[in-house]
Order: C-alpha cells, then structure tokens, then sequence
C-alpha cells in the first residue's frame, strides 16, 4: 500500500501529507494545537488523532485527496475546457487540488469530531475529569473550525452542483456516524440482526459517500459529461467500499497475529456470518466469535465481495484514456483487494 501510495503522489506532482498545509500552518490551528498538548498524560482520543496528522505512516488519512487528483489528471481536461488548458498543472486544474484539499478537510474535520468522548462512560485511568472535558471542547472547536475553512474554500469553487455535491456528502457522513454512535455502547455486545445491504448503505454513508461524489465534483469542475461523472461516482464509491472491507478483514486475515486482534461485531466479515449462520446461533456462538468467524464464510465471502468492489471500481476507469494516474488508480484498488 505504501508504495502504491508513493509512486500515485510522484504522478499528482507532491506529496499528499502537504495538502492541508495551508490550513495546519494557519495561525488559528497553531493555537489549537498548542491547547491540545495540555491533554499529554490523558487517555483523550482527540490526541491519537493529532498523531497521526503528523505520524502518518499507518493510515494514510490523505488517501481520498489523492485519489482525487489522480482521476482528475486519469479524465484530463473535456472537450468544452480545452481552451483553459494553461490552468493546469501536471495535467490537474487548480480548483481539482482545492476540491482535494477541501475533502481531505473535510474528512479531517469529522475525524477531530469522533474524538469526543463519553463522560459518563470515564474510567479514573483515562485521565482527570477536567481535562477529558477540555478535551471535549477542543475537538468540537478544532473540527468546526476546519470543517469552517472547508465549507468557506467550497464556495470560492463557485460551482453550484459542486457545493450541492459535497454538501450532501457532508449531510451523508453526519447520517452515518449518528448511526455508527449510537451503536458504539453497543460495541462489545451482540449487534442487531441486519443484513450486508444494510451494512452496505451504512458504510457508504460514513466512508464511501465523500470520495465517491468528491471524485464527481473534480469531473464537474472539468466539464465532463454526465457518464464521465457516473463513472468517477463509481470508482469512488467501490474502491472505498473495497479500502473499508480491506480493513474489516485485517483482523482475520493477518498470518502473523498470535493474539486475537480487537474487531467491530459490526464488521463486514462478523455481518455475513450471521447471515449464514441465523441469528439464534449466532447469539450462542458469542463467546467464540473471534474463532468462529475465522473459520467460517464470512472472511471469504467479505473478501469476495472486497473483490467484487475492486472489479467494480476498475471497470469505471475503463472510460478514461491510457496513462500513468489511471494506472496507479488501478494499483489503488489492487492493493486493497489483495490479501496473503
């Protein structure tokens, strides 16, 4: 994955960790950031986030930019935009990078967001109470803040179906993680009994929604036709559809681990398990979930349907021409549709 990574930022022209440099450099974010270091000591989420803005080798929070600026220089620029050409820098439109630096501040935004804890749920171990408050109204302050800039950056794009786009996107992630919270008591108990259409438009609401219609807005923004916007739709949906099931999976899939790794009883592999197995089995197996689901179908069904989202998502870059950025679209979802 990091090489796919590495060799898609050479394409784009930099490298992504720069694309919300701007914003982090801004003199109202180093204030936050100062605040946020008085949570050193806690057990406050808010500061493994922060870390990982900065310590970005494991989960590549700026995947959805990147994806951005290679489909974007994948298209080119249409016939009706040929003529503003000279707009373009390695072959991507300045308000395509703006687009990818709005979504990944965006996606940072809610990000922060998450970061707000339970009070009621605080052990004395996680931290005086004081602090974890303060933690609390920094992350609501910090991700207002750059979900602010974002929305304020939008507008200068002066895009009418653009702002409609991302705005919805917005609204989708909002639906999603209202559901994802308000099953997160919920995490180590039994789940409802849904199913993998369900679990589907869940995750495309929390994770599939902003790269798929950001990847629509960037084709906008170059006036491409309507199939051409269907099809960067697509490739975003799927691929991330593909990079959430990827994850899912790791759990079950890692040859190396000799404990059992901590998984969501709302994964995709613990989903189909229950459909294959029916709901009052599944209650009785509980205590042996993690065994259970290893040595059942729903690993290699989740892995199928991985597969079947990376297939889904290469046979929408079909319609963009030969070249380097379709290429390491490609590679993308190779990587996350790989497994050992």
């Amino acid at each position: 994955w990091s090489e796919v990574v590495s060799e898609a930022e050479k394409i784009v022209g930099y490298p992504t960790s720069f694309m919300s440099l701007r914003c982090l450099l801004s003199d109202e974010l180093s204030n936050i950031a100062m605040q946020v270091r008085k949570l050193v000591g806690t057990k406050h989420p808010l500061l493994d986030t922060a870390r990982g803005f900065v310590y970005d080798s494991r989960n590549n929070l700026q995947m959805r930019g990147l994806v951005i600026l290679l489909i974007s220089k994948a298209a080119g620029p249409s016939t009706a935009e040929l003529s503003f050409q000279h707009n373009m820098v390695s072959g991507i439109y300045s308000s395509q990078r703006s687009l990818a630096e709005i979504t990944e501040l965006i996606h940072t935004a809610f990000l922060v967001h998450r970061g707000i804890v339970n009070i009621g749920e605080l052990k004395p171990c996680d931290g005086p109470l004081k602090d974890m408050q303060f933690g609390n109204k920094m992350a609501v302050l910090s991700g207002d803040f750059l979900l602010a800039n974002a929305c304020t950056s939008l507008a200068q794009l002066q895009n009418t179906k653009v702002v409609e786009l991302v705005s919805s996107a917005i609204g989708d992630l909002v639906q999603g993680i209202y559901y994802e919270n308000s099953k997160s008591s919920e995490e180590n108990c039994l789940t409802d009994d849904i199913s993998i259409s369900t679990w589907k438009e869940q995750v495309f609401l929390s994770h599939s929604a902003l790269l798929a219609k950001s990847c629509q807005a960037a084709m906008e923004l170059a006036k491409h036709s309507a199939e051409i916007q269907d099809m960067a739709f697509q490739y975003g949906k799927h691929m991330s559809m593909s990079h959430k099931l990827h994850s899912d999976l790791q759990p079950f899939v890692k040859e190396s681990s000799s404990d059992t790794m901590a998984f969501s009883l709302n994964s995709a592999p613990a989903v189909l398990h229950q459909e294959f197995l029916g709901r009052e089995a599944w209650i009785k197996q509980i205590q042996e979930l993690w065994e259970a689901i290893k040595a059942g179908k729903g690993v290699t069904s989740a892995i199928d349907l991985c597969c079947c989202h990376g297939n889904r998502a290469l046979a929408a870059l079909d319609c963009f021409p030969p070249s380097e950025a379709r290429t390491a679209l490609a590679n993308i979802v190779y990587a996350v549709t790989r497994f050992p």
